[in-house]
């Protein structure tokens, strides 16, 4: 329990008013990806290795970039983590690091992780979740970002110099 109120959750925390439905519909969709069947609406038997060994190739590096966004973001952000999108009370902006390449790589992380099992399944269902997914964390985060302006003094040069949630790309 104290690590919930640590991040910021209480006992009347579900007036929504840090953001906490944010990390429900997150859950949720988390939770669809990993009970949602597979659906391959096309075969990738008698398709040549290369593009067998490619389409493979591609989701083991984006997983494992997921891995390492994911990985290093919670090293990174240390003792400011908190589920929610409200900044803590006794958070750091972190500005170096992984959050030098991409503002938010926790999510970039999962969403990458979930794009990179769906590529490796070739499983158009999970695809369908990773696209939900990645609308919910940029809702998100932009609701997320408001907070962290109004907490953060420098925060808008941060986020003129940092992509959001793609890196290099968005």
């Amino acid at each position: 329990m104290k690590l919930w109120q640590g991040w910021g959750f209480s006992k009347t925390s579900w007036k929504g008013e840090r953001g906490e439905y944010w990390v429900l519909g997150q859950g949720l969709l988390l939770l669809a990806f990993a009970l949602v069947p597979q659906w391959q609406p096309f075969s990738m038997v008698g398709w040549p290795d290369w593009v067998q060994w490619g389409r493979q190739g591609i989701a083991i590096a984006l997983g494992l970039f997921a891995a390492g966004l994911l990985g290093k973001g919670l090293i990174d952000l240390g003792p400011s983590l908190t589920p929610l999108p409200y900044p803590r009370e006794d958070g750091q902006l972190v500005q170096t690091g992984v959050y030098g390449l991409v503002r938010h790589c926790l999510y970039s992380g999962l969403i990458l992780g979930t794009l990179a099992w769906s590529l490796w399944q070739v499983s158009l269902s999970h695809f369908a979740v990773t696209v939900a997914l990645f609308v919910l964390l940029d809702a998100k985060a932009r609701q997320e970002e408001v907070w962290l302006m109004a907490r953060y003094s420098d925060y808008g040069d941060y986020r003129q110099r940092v992509k959001k949630l793609i890196p290099w790309v968005y």
